[in-house]
């Protein structure tokens, strides 16, 4: 049995400015993770999953890719990895063998409400880990993410990769996606070894290491509310107008003021970064028509505030959970109790150690 572990993922920072090729964010990765078990499997392959239903999803090889028996959940995200996988296993000369998949997560609760904390990306990157592995690919972490985001932008091509980077990386991260238009397009004519050595291919793709707050504590409130990222960005980029740019600008101003007082130690900084970066995120829902800060997220940051921390909506917004940091010595119980109060969950989690070497 071949396992490995993909964490979820929270944004800090430069949410919906990342979907545009270059344009920087600042992830962590959370202790919550998603395994998956790969074992050798016979005749065909399969997939099982707790969280998709208790049959599994089965699938044999065709001529043309993978055939899938469509009469249970469609697994897009699995099934997308397990085809480039097998794409790239064929390019190398490795011989193919079927495999069963099992997946476990803790990104979800026992009642299998969803958090928002990046299981479609904890999933994918943990299948091309279980499957690197299986076959003996020897990717390096770096082309993990690559087969990752090869395999996202397939089922979702406006997705930044922001997730996949922290789910890969682990960490705190500052974060830039690559053209991902470019890259569905050389998917459609190229050999997947060849996009992945072609460094044009991946220009505005970065990630660097942040060191973590010393003088802050991390707090993650869910709001109860589940949001659609994809369409509250497709909001955005249908409303795009003049002051998209000025928007783009202001965020990679706010990124970089953030990144500047993570790597001083500066406090204040952070702190005054991620407040310019909940305001920004207002402003945008403002100029488009989008309830990005609902009501209970607004609540959400307005208690932190009042405690003498900062606070914003993580991610796409529009639900979900909200993101806080906070002075050493503020009293947590009551940010804690005043939550409650309004039905926002205190969620326990913790930013996961950085995996690996951002330079392999």
């Amino acid at each position: 049995m071949i396992e490995f572990r993909a964490h979820g993922k929270l944004f800090v920072a430069g949410e919906y400015a990342v979907v545009e090729p270059g344009q920087p964010s600042v992830l962590i990765a959370l202790d919550r993770a998603i395994t998956a078990r790969v074992s050798e499997g016979h005749g065909s392959g399969s997939v099982h999953s707790e969280e998709y239903g208790h049959l599994p999803l089965t699938w044999t090889r065709a001529e043309d890719g993978l055939a899938l028996d469509r009469e249970h959940h469609p697994y897009d995200y699995v099934m997308a990895t397990i085809d480039l996988v097998e794409k790239l296993r064929a390019e190398r000369g490795i011989a193919p063998r079927f495999h069963d998949l099992r997946i476990q997560s803790q990104l979800d609760d026992a009642s299998g409400r969803k958090f928002g904390l990046g299981s479609s990306a904890a999933v994918t990157v943990a299948t091309v880990g279980a499957l690197d592995r299986f076959y003996g690919l020897g990717l390096s972490q770096r082309d993990r993410f690559r087969v990752a985001l090869l395999a996202t932008i397939r089922v979702n091509p406006r997705a930044s990769g922001g997730d996949l980077a922290a789910s890969t990386f682990g960490g705190w991260l500052r974060y830039s996606a690559p053209d991902r238009e470019r890259l569905a397009g050389l998917l459609a004519d190229r050999r997947v070894g060849a996009i992945l050595d072609d460094a044009d291919a991946w220009s505005g793709f970065d990630v660097q290491r942040l060191p973590a707050p010393a003088d802050l504590r991390l707090l993650v409130g869910w709001t109860g509310s589940p949001a659609s990222t994809t369409k509250l960005v497709s909001v955005v980029r249908e409303h795009r107008n003049g002051s998209y740019q000025a928007f783009l600008d202001e965020s990679r101003a706010c990124v970089d003021d953030l990144t500047t007082g993570l790597q001083a130690g500066d406090a204040e900084q952070t702190l005054d970064a991620l407040r310019r970066a909940r305001v920004l995120l207002q402003r945008l829902g403002a100029s488009v028509g989008s309830q990005i800060e609902t009501e209970r997220l607004a609540t959400l940051c307005d208690v932190v505030e009042h405690a003498g921390g900062a606070a914003k909506p993580s991610g796409a917004g529009g639900g979900d959970c909200g993101i806080a940091l906070v002075p050493a010595e503020t009293d947590l119980t009551a940010i804690h109790r005043a939550w409650e109060a309004h039905d926002i969950r205190h969620l326990s989690v913790a930013v996961q150690a950085p995996e690996g070497d951002l330079d392999d």
